[in-house]
């Protein structure tokens, strides 16, 4: 449907595909539970402060552990990170399903569990995080992720929201049941996975002298070094123009989608009249439409620059929200949701497509959860002040209010990735052989090879993830037309630490 008539796109790997297959599986699981506890919370309580609670505990990890998370995940081998995530996951779900079973859940302990799968889920985001880049190269990054998001959004709201619905319908403890087996099926296909996924340590060199950690350093020595690590990359993403304006953009964007997720159970039954099929037939006209902007996330990047289409995505996402507010019916409730979450969806593949080009491999893990700290953070407060927005002014209002916010701050966001500061701060990170092409669309490319022929220095040559054996929300998370030849950044310049603008 959008191909550009060229030669066939070549296969992405059996690597790919079992990592891509244990997402799916899993995703499944994420979309049963996902209805599932505001059905369950909306059974015990009809207060939406108490809904918004169970929302807030949902993404509250993304605020307080993101940033030793990515540390973590760029210490650690990532095949066994994810596999361990997901078994203790596995063993938690099937722990609360047998909760639900005896009778004995309240809104304090499914606010409890919520909170400690979105741990789970903030420290397995942290090793995703490199995994992509890994084990595809970086031109087929934008089709890989495509593929990832869309088989995830099929299996969790396509399929797994609708079938959370009638589960729960019929066994309130049955979604959970079934999130516990694909947690378990997950763990085993990464578990499966030849190899590993650590990454190559790469030291920066520092102006100042560092006393050598021992051999093996004391708890308190280890601690402190991962925080330190940590803090570099939030330092990395502040001193980069362009991802921080990315990064602030998606944190507005969850912020309104934190809004809708924590309100939507109680919209759906009070405004729409709608039963628990109709919460799940919702979620699941999002996910056709995130389906679609997925996979055409990379044909409309090279159509329109992704400059353009993070313009387009926003505001056509604002105005379909708005429709959402003011529907008084299931279809067309049902078909602004579709476009929401496609327009969404289209964002956020491009996003992080160029997140995994400008930023070092050896980084990714700790730049990656800074920037989901801050843009997933919104999620959380969304769902705070939407339950307030409720609570005093009706269910329509937080859906009014983030389509009139995201109308109002798309120009803004457009306006500041046109500058010279961010087109110079995402040439800086070319030339430092952080990517093999433009990450903003188009342009001539500038390899690594092209910067050490041309004399540049690059401080982080061969920082990359370890082959092994030689070998593999948030909906919001960006590009513009190529603005003509890239330039080579400054001898001395370093791929750890971007162009401070």
């Amino acid at each position: 449907m959008f191909s550009t008539g060229g030669a066939a796109a070549e296969p992405l790997g059996s690597r790919f595909r079992l990592l891509w297959t244990s997402v799916t599986i899993s995703s499944l699981g994420d979309g049963m539970r996902f209805v599932a506890l505001p059905l369950l919370a909306a059974r015990i309580s009809d207060d939406p402060r108490e809904l918004a609670l169970v929302a807030v505990a949902e993404q509250l990890p993304w605020l307080l552990f993101s940033l030793p998370a990515g540390a973590l995940a760029d210490r650690v081998d990532r095949r066994r990170l994810l596999w361990t995530v997901d078994a203790c996951r596995a063993v938690l779900a099937a722990g609360f399903a047998v909760t639900v079973a005896l009778g004995a859940a309240g809104i304090p302990l499914i606010a409890l569990v919520g909170f400690l799968l979105g741990c789970g889920q903030t420290l397995y985001n942290a090793g995703w995080a490199g995994v992509v880049p890994a084990v595809v190269p970086a031109a087929d990054r934008p089709r890989a992720n495509g593929r990832l998001q869309a088989g995830a959004l099929v299996t969790d709201s396509l399929l797994g929201a609708p079938l959370g619905t009638v589960c729960f319908g019929l066994a309130a403890l049955a979604p959970f049941a079934v999130d516990a087996v694909s947690f378990a099926l997950a763990a085993l296909l990464v578990f499966l996975l030849p190899g590993s996924l650590r990454v190559e340590r790469v030291e920066r060199p520092e102006r100042v002298e560092r006393p050598e950690w021992p051999e093996r350093p004391t708890d308190r020595q280890a601690r402190a070094r991962l925080f330190t690590e940590a803090a570099e990359g939030a330092r990395w993403l502040a001193r980069h123009r362009l991802l921080r304006t990315l990064c602030l953009a998606a944190a507005m964007a969850n912020l309104v989608f934190g809004g809708v997720l924590a309100v939507l159970v109680l919209y759906t039954r009070e405004v729409l009249h709608l039963g628990p099929v109709g919460f799940g037939l919702l979620a699941a006209a999002f996910a056709v439409g995130g389906v679609l902007g997925s996979l055409a996330a990379p044909w409309l990047g090279r159509r329109l620059g992704t400059r353009w289409t993070l313009l387009v995505t926003m505001l056509g996402s604002g105005l379909a929200l708005a429709v959402v507010a003011l529907a008084d019916s299931w279809p067309s409730a049902g078909c602004a949701s579709a476009g929401y979450g496609a327009l969404s969806l289209a964002w956020g593949v491009l996003a992080v497509s160029l997140r995994q080009d400008l930023v070092p491999e050896h980084l990714l893990g700790r730049v990656g959860m800074a920037y989901q700290m801050v843009a997933n953070g919104g999620l959380a407060v969304g769902a705070a002040l939407a339950g307030l927005l409720a609570h005093a002014c009706g269910l329509r209002a937080p859906f009014l209010a983030g389509a009139v916010l995201t109308v109002l701050v798309a120009p803004l966001v457009f306006r500041v990735l046109g500058t010279r500061q961010a087109a110079a701060s995402e040439r800086t990170a070319v030339g430092a052989g952080v990517s093999e092409r433009s990450p903003l669309g188009g342009g001539a490319a500038v390899t690594r090879a092209s910067c050490r022929t041309s004399g540049t220095a690059s401080t982080s040559s061969d920082s990359r993830v370890i082959p092994p054996a030689q070998a593999h929300s948030a909906p919001f998370s960006p590009s513009p037309p190529a603005s003509g030849a890239a330039a080579i950044v400054p001898t001395g310049a370093s791929a750890t630490e971007p162009h401070q603008s």
